[in-house]
């Protein structure tokens, strides 16, 4: 725990949570003169994530220009895959450019734990009181609901502040017991498993065809998550491989497999295994995603208050991206109160609906709307989105590649009987027709 001040004074700002939202509104709001006080829950920043994750360059630098010169980064992504499994086989597309290999690298894999750490420490020097292990019990509001503090769990302590931000996490429980935000539905949440695999570097180097501090990111999708709404995952660091698997709440709910079974699943698939072989497993983690898209973003912002990252729903759950949006969300936030204290303009609802503006600006909110469709999608398609396409990919790449005899008009014929078989030509049609509409 780390405070200069006694912790019943004023603030400027109240962050609560220290991931990377809530670091980056923090970092931002002390660099810009502010008396910041940024509450975290756990141990230290960083202490309930054990997992790798994938950090976007772009983002952070509009934070911390630097951040390359000491960050504890992992490994550059050189080389994307994306995989269609099936029960025994993939079907994939894999990018690999040299041009990754660039001066500075657009992505990395990471360990959140001493990122996260990294993090604090740079909003400690740039002047924010950080305070661990203090959690947020409840907003304190006038009586016309303006918010201008917070409650904690230390004895009831009440702390002042101009502004509180909510950098809290997909949970959101301060927001939602101060009836800020709705709780969360099991349909807009996925819940992810992770372990660790540690292995020698060379090793890992030698499996993935790496050189230097080269990357390789896989995500797949299929026949793994036995019917339900998720995807898997597998990223390089250093010296360990990321490995997960996540699937919408809801699903959990009323399917037939459990987290750890299709985390099972995965690393035992053919394509997988080998990539894993001999590796030591040190650490398992579980968690939330917030995955409803743009059509789950809550308020967020009020008369005192603003909600930034996981808590505001911002994750694209397409493309696989949450910490550049986390950071984006809270930088932008920052600016904003900056602003109006610079003005000494009050921080009420009218003049924070700025900040809904400036995320419409930005492509947090671009990507989030491009892609509202796609939730709603995938639900109503689960059964041949991760079944039917899967099996028929493979079983189509197989039927083509095989030599055996039959001629490729004859092959042709028979791929296109089993594609009817499976599903007729008209679900394919109604599928691409709804698939076309979501992405619009």
């Amino acid at each position: 725990m780390a405070s200069a001040q006694q912790p019943n004074d004023k603030f400027d700002v109240i962050v609560i949570g220290a991931g990377p939202s809530g670091n980056a509104a923090a970092y931002v709001l002390a660099r810009g003169g502010l008396r910041v006080l940024q509450l975290e829950r756990g141990e230290y920043p960083g202490s309930k994530n054990v997992q790798g994750a994938i950090l976007y360059a772009n983002a952070l630098e509009q934070i911390i220009p630097d951040f390359r010169d000491d960050a504890p980064l992992e490994r550059h992504v050189i080389e994307q895959r994306i995989w269609m499994l099936d029960d025994k086989s993939y079907v994939g597309m894999n990018y690999r450019s040299e041009d990754f290999n660039e001066e500075r690298p657009n992505r990395y894999t990471i360990i959140r734990a001493p990122f996260d750490k990294w993090f604090s420490r740079k909003v400690r020097d740039a002047g924010a009181t950080i305070v661990c292990e203090t959690t947020v019990t409840e907003l304190i509001r006038t009586e016309a609901g303006r918010v201008i503090g917070v409650r904690t769990d230390r004895d009831g302590a009440v702390v002042l502040a101009d502004m509180v931000i909510m950098a809290e996490g997909v949970n959101g429980l301060v927001g939602q017991r101060s009836g800020l935000r709705p709780e969360l539905k099991p349909d807009s949440v996925a819940l992810a498993v992770k372990e660790m695999h540690f292995l020698p570097r060379e090793t890992i180097d030698a499996r993935f065809n790496l050189k230097g501090a080269e990357g390789v990111v896989i995500e797949a999708m299929g026949t793994v998550t036995d019917g339900m709404v998720g995807t898997a995952f597998l990223y390089t660091n250093q010296e360990s491989i990321s490995v997960g698997i996540g699937c919408l709440v809801s699903d959990f709910k009323t399917g037939t497999a459990a987290p750890y079974e299709l985390l099972h699943r995965f690393k035992t698939h053919p394509a997988i295994a080998p990539l894993l072989e001999g590796a030591e497993v040190k650490e398992y983690a579980a968690h939330l995603i917030p995955e409803g898209g743009y059509n789950s973003i809550p308020q967020l912002y009020g008369d005192g208050w603003l909600i930034v990252g996981d808590a505001g729903q911002f994750v694209n759950a397409v493309h696989r991206e949450g910490s550049n949006m986390a950071m984006t969300s809270g930088r932008l936030a920052a600016e904003l109160v900056i602003k109006l204290h610079r003005m000494r303009e009050p921080f009420s609802s009218e003049n924070l609906a700025e900040y809904h503006t400036m995320l419409k600006n930005s492509f947090v909110m671009k990507d989030l709307k491009k892609y509202k469709g796609i939730p709603g999608f995938l639900h109503s398609s689960s059964k041949h989105v991760f079944g039917t396409y899967p099996r028929l990919l493979s079983q189509a790449a197989q039927t083509w590649f095989r030599v055996d005899g039959a001629d490729k008009r004859e092959k042709e014929r028979q791929i296109v009987s089993m594609m009817r078989k499976d599903r007729s030509f008209s679900g394919l049609i109604s599928d691409a027709f709804k698939l076309v509409r979501a992405w619009r």
